[in-house]
């Protein structure tokens, strides 16, 4: 005979299993994150990583050498400035992947049972909560 709480616990446990998978996944594909952006009179080229950190600078011709020094700072500032935005974009994009996982999974979890009237006491203390209540209930309104 089945036990329909041990049913959505193994359900559960299974989406927690498949999320951790793609977590894994995109912190590999964060880690290998870039962006470039070349200035536009093609000057120069900067590459960053996934911190926004430089990982290459590269000058195309050596008209930076006419430009002055304050000129050419603000260029590279510019430029810089520029491929860390890119590289936060496509961070901030991935990211954004996982929005509402857990409470998915909390709904997952309790949905359709008495342990939401059981735990809601509880719930009902932590900050933010009549919020989650209201995003739940939109959830459910246009199912899912």
């Amino acid at each position: 005979m089945s036990n329909p709480f041990a049913d959505q616990i193994a359900q559960t446990m299974e989406a927690m299993r498949t999320q951790l998978a793609k977590a894994e996944e995109t912190q590999a594909e964060l880690a290998k994150l870039t962006a470039s952006v070349t200035s536009k009179d093609r000057l120069v080229t900067v590459k960053v990583g996934p911190q926004g950190q430089v990982v290459a600078l590269t000058f195309h011709n050596t008209g930076y050498r006419d430009k002055a020094p304050a000129e050419l700072a603000e260029q590279l500032k510019e430029v810089l400035n520029e491929a860390r935005a890119k590289v936060g974009e496509q961070v901030a994009a991935r990211i954004r992947e996982f929005e509402g996982v857990g409470e998915s999974l909390r709904l997952s979890m309790t949905g359709g049972t008495e342990l939401d009237d059981l735990l809601e006491p509880l719930w009902s203390m932590r900050p933010g909560f009549e919020d989650e209540k209201k995003k739940a209930r939109k959830q459910e309104e246009f199912g899912g």
